[in-house]
């Protein structure tokens, strides 16, 4: 049996799809592609291959089918159990300063061993026994601090809070996120008032239009200077829908996005 037998599946806590990562996860892609991005960075994931991708961070990724399939597993690292997992192996904590969200990890037999180790606990509904959950996460995250020992400050040694950090700089990298004004801000280390009051002061203008007007410049740059399609590119700038964008790109410049395209 290959590694590639498992079916889609996920281990522990549910975690929101939103773009903004609120737990440690490991990915392993079983069939297909997965093309991330986190603001500083694009990444691909093929068949085979696996990511720890880090909490308090801006995320996002697409899936990319392979002869019309796409099987993945996620085994969510959260707070309580990697508390939990701390007390019983004590681990040394080296420096950990990589402010991306995926951590690309090198292939190890062991992790092809124990993705085969799931398929006996596999209810087939992208689920493995609770009476199994803890025991399989513990199984795995000791095989990756075993290899990987320097993981162990990216998932023990990370704060709560956020420190407060330059407030122009991260909006610039990371405008493009369709997350809330109560998730930049807490990325950024502020409470939701003085995020507010450091955005007037940086950027004279309130967050929402901000966000809104940078988006809208970069999508007049995608589609006049690149001849992308804004089919193509309205998710990855943020917006939720095709039409909200078409309506804002011709409130702000007077034209339907596919007349600019189509000039």
């Amino acid at each position: 049996m290959k590694a590639t037998d498992i079916k889609s599946c996920y281990i522990g806590p549910e975690i929101s799809p939103e773009q903004f990562v609120p737990e440690h996860f490991f990915l392993y892609i079983g069939k297909g592609l997965i093309h991330g991005y986190d603001g500083h960075r694009n990444y691909t994931l093929q068949s085979g291959e696996y990511c720890i991708v880090r909490r308090n961070k801006l995320a996002r990724y697409n899936k990319e089918r392979e002869n019309g399939e796409f099987e993945k597993v996620v085994i969510v690292f959260d707070k309580i159990f990697l508390r939990s997992f701390f007390e019983k192996h004590p681990v040394t904590l080296p420096e950990f300063t990589s402010p991306e969200a995926f951590v690309l990890l090198p292939k190890d037999q062991l992790i092809d061993h124990f993705i085969q180790s799931l398929m006996p606990y596999y209810s087939g509904f992208g689920k493995i026994d609770p009476q199994f959950a803890d025991l399989k996460r513990e199984e795995l995250l000791l095989i990756l601090l075993k290899q990987n020992p320097q993981l162990a400050a990216a998932l023990f040694n990370d704060r709560d809070v956020p420190d407060k950090i330059n407030l122009e700089a991260f909006m610039n990298r990371n405008f493009k996120f369709n997350v809330s004004i109560e998730r930049f801000a807490f990325l950024t280390g502020r409470s939701i008032s003085s995020f507010k009051r450091d955005f007037e002061k940086t950027f004279h203008n309130t967050p929402g239009k901000w966000l809104t007007q940078k988006r809208l410049e970069e999508a007049h740059f995608l589609l006049s200077k690149k001849s992308q399609k804004p089919i193509d590119i309205y998710l990855d700038l943020g917006f939720e829908d095709l039409s909200h964008f078409s309506y804002a790109f011709k409130r702000q410049f007077g034209i339907n996005p596919t007349e600019l395209v189509q000039k």
